[in-house]
């Protein structure tokens, strides 16, 4: 047999649009291999409810690769000495897969596996799988470069694997085999491109009518959102096929009549422009690793204080505060909540709690199935105030809940020890008198706990902290630098409204031109609509 061809599969969990695959096929027979690493999963970011959707994508890339005539290959350890003895037993040619911007320990265990790939002269070639650009010098342009990204065509899968015979596939390993903790998450998604394909034609023909109106609020979102962030983050399906997919959606619309197509062009803009975020993010970790694990403004260091009670009570959904309690208690359940309650959450820890926004942020990693490190970790910087270059915003837990849980449902749903309150005292359950409290079975601090913290007093404080760090001396000369690294250049400053350009114009030193400050708070947040990056 002729060296082999390995396709390393990491986070690109499909054969279709594969571009590591599909040409490495055309070089001569090919290993399709995952390497599933026991380190990896011991990280404090990873759960078992992360490796069963991905071991149920495994168990379906392995049937898709079967009927290409070569079953997935799954090996346990340390990638770099799985690829030595493939080496030694069959000779490899090459080494094919996809960029990855993971967290510190991929980042590591890369270059690792480049150096033994050096050592014993195999190339290994690494193919961008969306709109992150490796070793990127400048922003400028970067918006045209995701363009003409997103517009390259879908690669099919290929034609045919050549069998390797008498290589045993191996076993796709259990969350206990991996030693991870129980998980249980009754309603997560499963993986899979099967089920991500449905769950994207679901969304353009039926779902997502109402994207735009009911991505904020948690008692719309789970239906109203994609629900394609797990599937984007594991590859199921890729970001172009999506993005295609979207833009063939909004033609076939524009040929219906008027009447026929509702609001769906506002809803599938809404939709694509977080498509872009989506990279845009996960670009900021990819040209700055550090920034998970450090504040990406340093005189932003040293703002929280450890406290374990605290932690604990809320990531345990018992604050006291009901709207971010029943939050954290989906979030356990389901594996996924929308963007605007993510915000809200990190908020709260970081802020009204004063909780180091990597304790808090490590927690959540762990309950979200769709965890993808660059977006994750820039979003609990930019929330908790540490990137130095956006607009400083404490969530009102209570207000946040009386926009979109008016009704109290969802609350009512997650804290089930609160159904019997009255709506008028439900957002705020300790202003109602003991004695209906003793006659409604909920005793403050028996049935469910007193407020943690008195969110009003909390928000004031933690802005007076924020504001102390931003009058430093040299706080906003550092920023400024922060802001030409990692801030995004629309390809046209005509392309906003006269409002967004104005507001930009002040936020940002007259020198930068179309630089927009890494999440226009100002532009988008403060409409009625969500923050601007939505998981999809």
């Amino acid at each position: 047999m002729a060296p082999l061809q390995i396709v390393w599969f990491k986070r690109d969990l499909r054969v279709m649009d594969h571009q590591p695959l599909l040409q490495a096929c055309r070089l001569g027979p090919v290993l399709p291999l995952v390497v599933v690493e026991p380190p990896l999963w011991g990280q404090p970011d990873a759960s078992a409810r992360q490796w069963a959707f991905c071991a149920e994508s495994l168990e379906e890339l392995r049937l898709a690769l079967a009927g290409l005539g070569q079953p997935l290959v799954v090996r346990i350890g340390a990638v770099e000495q799985v690829l030595e003895r493939a080496r030694r037993h069959f000779g490899v040619a090459g080494l094919w897969s996809h960029e990855e911007t993971g967290n510190g320990w991929t980042y590591e265990r890369d270059l690792r596996v480049a150096r033994w790939a050096q050592g014993h002269s195999i190339p290994w070639v690494e193919i961008p799988q969306f709109g992150v650009i490796r070793r990127l010098g400048s922003r400028q342009g970067w918006a045209r470069r995701w363009e003409a990204r997103m517009a390259e065509p879908i690669g099919p899968p290929p034609a045919a694997l050549p069998p390797l015979a008498g290589l045993d596939p191996g076993p796709i390993p259990s969350a206990q085999d991996l030693n991870l903790a129980e998980d249980p998450c009754p309603g997560r998604q499963r993986g899979g491109r099967p089920q991500g394909l449905a769950e994207l034609e679901s969304f353009l023909l039926a779902r997502g009518a109402r994207y735009h109106r009911e991505l904020s609020s948690p008692t719309t979102a789970f239906d109203s959102c994609s629900r394609l962030s797990p599937h984007l983050a594991w590859g199921t399906l890729s970001l172009r096929e999506v993005v295609q997919r979207c833009r063939q959606r909004r033609d076939d619309l524009k040929r219906m009549p008027p009447p026929d197509r509702g609001d769906w062009g506002r809803a599938l803009r809404g939709f694509e422009e977080r498509l872009h975020w989506h990279c845009h993010f996960i670009q900021k970790l990819e040209s700055q690793p550090d920034l998970e694990f450090r504040e990406l403004h340093p005189l932003t260091a040293g703002l929280a204080r450890s406290d374990p009670a605290r932690l604990a009570a809320w990531a345990e959904g018992r604050t006291g505060l009901p709207f971010v309690d029943a939050c954290m208690r989906a979030l356990h359940a389901t594996g996924w909540i929308n963007f605007r309650m993510r915000a809200m959450l990190m908020s709260v820890a970081s802020h009204h709690l004063e909780l180091p926004w990597r304790d808090s942020g490590l927690h959540l990693a762990r309950l979200f199935v769709d965890y993808e490190p660059g977006i994750h970790w820039c979003q609990c910087q930019m929330q908790s105030g540490t990137t130095g270059i956006n607009t400083i915003r404490i969530y009102n837990p209570i207000k946040q809940g009386q926009e979109h849980d008016p009704a109290g449902v969802f609350i009512r749903q997650w804290l089930p020890e609160l159904r019997a309150v009255p709506l008028v005292y439900l957002h705020e359950p300790w202003t109602l008198p003991l004695i209906t409290q003793q006659r409604l079975g909920c005793v403050l601090g028996l049935d469910y706990p007193q407020p943690i913290v008195e969110p009003a007093a909390a928000a004031r404080q933690a802005r007076d902290r924020l504001w102390a760090r931003r009058r430093q001396p040299g706080f906003r000369e550092r920023a400024d630098a922060i802001l030409q690294q990692h801030g995004s250049r629309r390809s046209s400053p005509r392309t906003r409204s006269g409002g967004q350009r104005r507001r930009a114009s002040r936020a940002a030193p007259p020198s930068q031109g179309a630089i927009q400050l890494g999440l226009d708070w100002e532009g988008i947040e403060a409409s009625s609509t969500s923050l601007t990056l939505e998981t999809p």
